[in-house]
């Protein structure tokens, strides 16, 4: 059998029911084979950096590993942002890039790149194939290692000799042995102890929620141990959907453009205890002061991650979803009634200072998110981009449904939200899904508007366009003296554009015009995209001034 048709049975054998891809020369003779077969799906995006994004949305909402497939050169360094991005966000994404054959490798040879020596850095692993018959054990591993322990992307790099390679017998290994990477995933018992210890001992505790709640499916375990201890939660900008913001104990999100009461609640806590996050820069503020009279817990999968950015009194090093129901054993629920009251005092006087900020009688940004959430009861897939939109959408979008927020967190990636997007209605494809885009972000990857329409991908793209880069324009103007230089934007007709592409769309200027606009597109059976003009100077609040502490939130 041909090394291809090894390949292909070997994706199938791990479960592969779609790849997001592009041809080029040095992965013909796969492409030679993948229109013969119907068991994967092949998505034919519109620029690389759109397979190995729409590969992170998929892998996100589905809880399956992302796949997705390059040529050799540019293709395969375009798709280097979206292996990035998973690796931040540690996400389980398999990307296979084209090669040269493995007799001109290292001769700067047409499009041959050292994907090898590019990604090392960022991927979990990195392998290249020069012989077809290492093909099954090298796919068994990639899949393994991405979708265990802390997640993540895993690159293998396919010489195009080896498609064409004769083998003469070839088996898939049920399991794999790889002696240096034993994932931990029961905590250490004494800590577990101590942790223990320290709740019972605690006056103001906080419980920090990250990523690795969901990415362990742990939510269920997380809303008991929640419960039981009675103690608030806040969350990272990824863990915004873990549990529905409505949860009486939810103080919403931490850090930089975190909630006032999640904020000043960590800053005067006498516990804190992180629950699969990195405890990065933009939750912590200034690092010196962040819980400055707290004994903190972390528990998270990556010994990597513990005590990196923020000093721990009680390391636990497993998987969240196996440590939380033993962290409750023996701890008996108490009541913090007086701490959760402060903490709410202390967002009412947020709320009522935010809601007075306004630049204008143009529409707010955040009315428009509000109005959205409403319509969709909190129950959509949203997909928000960088930016001033991705803050406001994880504000002000009532998330209720867990594994329903996408944002490129770690590598900030703008035009995120449509490949992303994509990638998540193909694998929920009886939710809603949204798209929330600044015009600037929308411009980084709308070629993408004809993939929807090829693959018939019925996606709701949101454009909040407020004539600049938002986000970047804030900054200037809180601290660089308004010098707004090279942030004021100018797009194209972009509801034109979209009818260009064969996707339906219109235009919204007020908060009615979204409502019944928007529902117009949740009604049309196909892609669709709404743009909203909003207000051009609206900023983000809350907001922690970089070098600043959790404790000098500021409000305007």
């Amino acid at each position: 059998m041909k090394g291809v048709n090894i390949f292909l049975e070997c994706l199938k054998k791990e479960g592969v029911d779609v790849i997001f891809g592009y041809p080029g020369g040095a992965v013909l003779s796969l492409y030679d084979v993948l229109n013969k077969q119907d068991a994967i799906r092949h998505v034919l995006v519109r620029h690389e950096q759109g397979a190995s994004l729409a590969a992170d949305g998929y892998a996100r909402t589905s809880g399956k590993t992302g796949v997705c497939l390059s040529t050799s050169g540019p293709g395969a360094t375009n798709m280097i942002t979206g292996i990035a991005n998973a690796h931040l966000d540690s996400v389980p994404m398999v990307a296979f890039t084209g090669q040269v054959a493995a007799s001109l490798i290292g001769t700067d040879a047409f499009q041959e790149v050292d994907m090898v020596g590019s990604c090392m850095p960022f991927t979990k692993h990195v392998y290249q194939v020069f012989d077809a018959n290492d093909l099954p054990r090298i796919v068994k591993e990639a899949f393994y290692i991405a979708g265990t322990g802390r997640k993540g992307p895993v690159l293998v790099d396919l010489p195009k000799n080896i498609f064409d390679q004769e083998v003469k017998e070839w088996n898939y290994p049920e399991e794999v042995d790889l002696p240096g990477y034993r994932p931990v995933i029961d905590g250490n018992l004494a800590q577990i102890k101590k942790a223990q210890e320290l709740i019972m001992n605690s006056e103001r505790p906080v419980v920090l929620a990250g990523h690795g709640v969901a990415l362990a499916d742990a939510e269920g375990e997380f809303k008991d141990f929640i419960a039981k201890i009675q103690s608030p939660f806040m969350s990272t900008l990824l863990a915004m959907d873990i549990l529905p913001k409505s949860h009486e104990l939810n103080l919403g999100m931490l850090g930089m453009h975190g909630q006032l009461g999640a904020n000043l609640a960590v800053h005067n806590s006498d516990l804190v205890i992180g629950v699969g996050l990195r405890f990065d820069d933009r939750i912590l503020g200034r690092i010196d002061d962040f819980a400055p009279n707290a004994k903190v817990v972390h528990i998270d999968i990556d010994r990597a991650e513990i005590g990196k950015n923020r000093v721990v009194d009680v390391p636990i090093v497993g998987d969240v979803k196996s440590i939380l129901p033993r962290l409750m054993e023996g701890v008996k629920g108490k009541d913090h009634l007086e701490w959760i009251n402060q903490i709410k005092n202390w967002n009412d006087e947020k709320n009522a200072k935010i809601e007075k900020i306004k630049h204008s009688d143009t529409l707010s940004a955040r009315d428009v998110i509000r109005k959205i959430s409403e319509m969709t009861k909190g129950q959509a897939v949203v997909a928000a981009d960088v930016g001033q939109n991705q803050m406001w959408t994880a504000n002000y979008y009532d998330f209720a449904t867990p594994k329903n927020h996408l944002s490129s967190g770690g590598l900030g990636t703008m035009g995120y939200a449509m490949p992303a997007g994509m990638g998540a209605k193909i694998a929920r494809p009886n939710d809603i899904v949204l798209s929330v885009c600044g015009d600037g972000g929308f411009q980084m990857n709308m070629q993408e508007l004809t993939t929807l329409v090829q693959d018939d991908i019925h996606l709701k793209i949101i454009v909040l366009n407020n004539g600049y880069l938002g986000m970047v324009r804030q900054w200037q103007d809180l601290f660089y003296k308004k010098n707004y230089s090279f942030t004021d934007l100018i797009s194209p007709d972009i509801p034109a554009v979209a009818k260009a592409c064969g996707v339906e769309s219109d235009r919204a200027l007020t908060l009615q015009e979204v409502e019944s606009k928007f529902q117009k597109a949740l009604d049309h059976k196909g892609p669709y995209l709404l743009e909203v003009k909003v207000e051009r100077e609206e900023n983000v609040f809350p907001m922690v001034s970089p070098g600043a502490s959790l404790s000098e939130t500021r409000l305007n």
